[in-house]
């Protein structure tokens, strides 16, 4: 064993998620809103913060806009 390693040869590859790394938050959910996301989660078989991620992801990469109106 060598007495030191150089790490920069040792995997000289680039991470190829190092562009989607997630960072780790606090959010109130509704109650509701998280039963309807673990129900999509026991029917798909996707963990349901998973699911959540995905689903605010599209939103994002989608550019949706909210649409907000109160009477």
């Amino acid at each position: 064993m060598k007495d030191e390693y150089d790490i920069e040869k040792l995997n000289p590859r680039k991470n190829p998620y190092s562009n989607r790394l997630k960072r780790q938050i606090t959010i109130n959910i509704d109650e509701s809103t998280i039963k309807y996301f673990k129900g999509q989660s026991e029917a798909s078989g996707i963990p349901y913060q998973t699911l959540i991620n995905l689903y605010l992801s599209d939103c994002a990469a989608n550019g949706r806009k909210l649409k907000l109106s109160w009477e």
